[in-house]
């Protein structure tokens, strides 16, 4: 049996996990945010290509849910 590991990508503000084993490849993410998901160049996803609010916006439209995010900035006590 075969287990895909999630990929994992960090920025300053943010780390992106993508999971291919949820994935349904509805390519909803590289089709509206190209510059960040891409298709045909690894990494696939640029996280310095587009501002953090912009890709948090698309990563919460991720039909299902492969695409998940964290908060790289810490929090006061």
């Amino acid at each position: 049996m075969e287990t895909k590991i999630p990929n994992v990508f960090s920025n300053a503000d943010i780390t992106v996990t993508y999971n291919p084993k949820t994935c349904i490849h509805a390519e909803r993410c590289s089709r509206e945010l190209s510059s960040v998901f891409r298709n045909s160049i690894i990494p696939w996803i640029d996280l310095d290509a587009a501002p953090t609010r912009q890709i948090i916006n698309q990563i919460n439209k991720c039909p299902s849910g492969a695409l998940s995010f964290n908060s790289n900035q810490k929090k006061a006590c």
